[in-house]
C-alpha cells in the first residue's frame, strides 16, 4: 500500500512540475533527495551496527540476565504469569533494553522473538493473551533513555543541537508508557470480570 502512495506522490509531483513549468526543479529536488537519503542511510547503518553489536555482547556476557533480575520487580507486576527464567521474558528484556537505548530497528527482531515465545505459552491461539497485549503497549510506547536513532538523524540533517530532544523524549515516553500500562491493566481486569 505504501508503494502505491509513494508512487502516486512521485507521479503527481512530475505532473504538477510539467503543469507549472518547473519540471527541472522537480528533477533536481528528486536527485538531491535521493543523495540525502543515501547519506542518512549510511549514518544510521553505522549506529545500528554498533548498538546491535553491543546488544549481542550484552546477551553473551550475561548482562541481559542481570538486567532481567534487576527489573524483575517491575516485570512481575506487568507480567505476573511469566516465570523468571521464561525465554519470553528474556527476549522482552532484550527488546526493552534496545528500546531504552533508542534502537527501534534493532528492537524489532527481539520483539518478534518475544511475541513468538509468548504465543507458545498462550492457551488460546486465536486471541492475544494479556501478556502479549501488555508487551505490545510497552514496546510501542517504550521509554527511550538515549534516542540514538533520532539524534543520529538530526545530526545527519545538520541540526545545531541534535541532543536537545532528550528531555522532551523522556517526558513523552514516560507519559505514554504510564498511560498505556494503566489502560492495558484496566482492560485486562474488565475482560476477566466479563468472563465470570
Amino acid at each position: 500500500m505504501m508503494g502505491y502512495i509513494w508512487g502516486g506522490m512521485v507521479i503527481a509531483a512530475f505532473f504538477f512540475g510539467i503543469a507549472n513549468g518547473q519540471l527541472q526543479s522537480v528533477a533536481e529536488a528528486a536527485l538531491s533527495g535521493a543523495e540525502s537519503a543515501v547519506t542518512m542511510a549510511f549514518s544510521l547503518l553505522g549506529m545500528m551496527c554498533f548498538w546491535s553489536g553491543m546488544l549481542e555482547i550484552a546477551k553473551r556476557s550475561g548482562l541481559t540476565d542481570w538486567l532481567a533480575r534487576l527489573i524483575r520487580p517491575l516485570t512481575k507486576i506487568l507480567f505476573p504469569k511469566l516465570s523468571p527464567d521464561s525465554p519470553a521474558l528474556r527476549a522482552m528484556v532484550m527488546n526493552m533494553t534496545a528500546n531504552f537505548l533508542g534502537l527501534s530497528n534493532a528492537a524489532t527482531p527481539l520483539g518478534l522473538a518475544a511475541m513468538h515465545e509468548l504465543d507458545k505459552i498462550n492457551p488460546n491461539k486465536d486471541t492475544a493473551s494479556d501478556e502479549m497485549c501488555m508487551f505490545v503497549v510497552i514496546n510501542t510506547a517504550s521509554i527511550s533513555l538515549l534516542p540514538t536513532t533520532v539524534i543520529t538523524m538530526r545530526a545527519a540533517a545538520g541540526s545545531i543541537d541534535p541532543f536537545s530532544i532528550i528531555l522532551p523524549v523522556w517526558i513523552c515516553s514516560i507519559c505514554s508508557v504510564t498511560v498505556g500500562v494503566i489502560v492495558a491493566k484496566y482492560l485486562s481486569r474488565r475482560n476477566k470480570r466479563r468472563r465470570f
